[in-house]
């Protein structure tokens, strides 16, 4: 993200210094503002995503605000595994949003956070980039496997460029290069060649895959299990968004007072948003888990 942040900086706009606006989800990762900001971009604006009451994406303010971007305005958006809500926009929303895109000139800068953690399978996860690139819309993708590798010490992660003419390749892999040594200099190489030997491997990659999909398997029936418990103690509310999500994240829709009482007396720890990690859940802990979210929800606090 954060070389992204950069380039486009330096090569978006090649008749000024590019400074904004950036358009980010609400909610977002806490980290990505900050990200573009270090970059030297300080206009960061909001784009309506996540409805608590519904605890779905509401598209109509989402195309609303979009509507009304400037023109060359960068857009920031999960292909999968949106954080922190754990819901991703469905194939129709995409082909709405990519004719936005396209008509109000505006520049996709997509997510990859956790490719294949969403539906265990690599193309479906990346089918918006796949979609964007398809009907000609330039873009920037970063892409991390930190998650779908577990190489969370190593950050290992890939920036993908799609432009429209062949020839800037050159100019602006030759940006790129300059900043990556300005930024990191010597990165380390450890991680990035776990991922290169698992990809270009065709044994090691199938078994990836198959270990991948056996993660998603997990998680989903984890999000099963949980709304069954909470159905059978009584917990108020309706929780099927738990099951309309997926990837390793959840919005459980729960306000700052429940995150709290769940911190403080049950020690079950969600971000303040009320956002869930799925994958700490296993069979030891989940009915304690459910417990907790249920007593958050009916004791008075």
């Amino acid at each position: 993200m954060r070389l992204g942040a950069e380039l486009l900086r330096h090569w978006y706009d090649v008749n000024a210094a590019w400074c904004g606006p950036v358009y980010l989800s609400s909610p977002c990762d806490d980290s990505l503002a900050g990200i573009f900001q270090a970059a030297g971009i300080q206009d960061i604006r909001e784009y309506y995503y996540w409805d608590d009451k519904q605890r779905d994406i509401c598209l109509d303010k989402l195309l609303e605000d979009l509507e009304t971007a400037p023109e060359q305005s960068v857009v920031v958006l999960a292909a999968s595994a949106h954080c922190p809500t754990g819901a991703d926009l469905s194939q129709n929303q995409w082909a709405v949003i990519t004719q936005l895109i396209l008509r109000r000139r505006l520049f996709p800068f997509l997510m990859l956070p956790a490719q294949a953690l969403c539906y265990g399978d690599l193309e479906r996860d990346a089918w918006p980039v796949q979609l964007c690139a398809s009907n000609g819309i330039e873009l920037l993708c970063a892409q991390s496997f930190s998650h779908c590798f577990g190489l969370y010490g190593e950050a290992v992660g890939h920036l993908l460029c799609v432009l429209k003419h062949n020839s800037l390749l050159l100019s602006v892999q030759s940006q790129a290069d300059k900043i990556v040594k300005s930024l990191w200099s010597q990165p380390s190489v450890g991680g990035a060649r776990v991922v290169a030997t698992v990809l270009s491997n065709p044994a090691h990659l199938v078994e990836w895959q198959g270990e991948v999909k056996h993660i998603v398997e997990r998680c989903m029936l984890i999000r099963e299990v949980l709304r069954e418990r909470l159905r059978l103690l009584g917990t108020p509310g309706c929780w099927d968004h738990l099951t309309q999500q997926r990837g390793l994240y959840c919005c459980m829709g729960l306000n700052g007072q429940q995150v709290e009482f769940l911190s403080k007396w049950r020690h079950v720890y969600l971000l303040p948003s009320g956002c869930l990690n799925v994958s700490a859940i296993n069979g030891r802990n989940l009915s304690y888990v459910a417990e907790s979210i249920h007593l958050a929800l009916t004791t008075s606090l």
